[in-house]
């Protein structure tokens, strides 16, 4: 299940959400999310499980973890980009955009034509890095309907 691709200054590593590396990354996105988040982290929080996610992809920079991202099944069409995060000393390098890359080449290979995905409006680095990667802005989708500070998007991918 591992697959390695090279960039410049890291690998890109597919694995899955019982990887520890990841589980790592994603607790140091829960510790900024409650900030972002404040008194509405728990109902965001329950959306944010890492259990049974297959799909997962790690930036490893000198062999630490640095960045990961991860997909799951929304619908037949569908995938959903969920815990996306690049750790504060390695931000405004582009790994970002590798990671989504990346998943988004994973969605279309296991045959998925659309990936979406939900984040909230006060980050705004996070609105502005879909933006740039053509996600376009849809209504709110699921549990997100109606939440104020969420903001959806989605990107054909094949």
């Amino acid at each position: 299940m591992f697959t390695r691709r090279v960039h410049q200054n890291y690998q890109m590593i597919r694995t899955d959400g019982r990887d520890e590396a990841f589980l790592k990354l994603v607790s140091n996105l829960d510790q900024e999310l409650r900030v972002y988040d404040g008194e509405e982290h728990l109902f965001y929080s329950q959306y944010n499980k890492t259990d049974g996610i297959k799909h997962a992809v790690i930036a490893l920079g000198s062999e630490k973890a640095i960045a990961c991202g991860a997909l799951r099944p929304y619908d037949t069409v569908s995938m959903e980009v969920k815990r996306m995060y690049v750790m504060p000393e390695f931000r405004r390098m582009g790994i970002s955009k590798s990671i989504l890359h990346e998943l988004e080449l994973w969605s279309a290979e296991l045959g998925y034509r659309r990936c979406i995905l939900e984040t909230g409006k006060r980050q705004l680095e996070a609105v502005a890095l879909y933006r740039n990667c053509q996600y376009v802005e849809i209504p709110n989708y699921g549990p997100y309907k109606g939440v104020e500070n969420s903001i959806c998007f989605e990107k054909w991918v094949l």
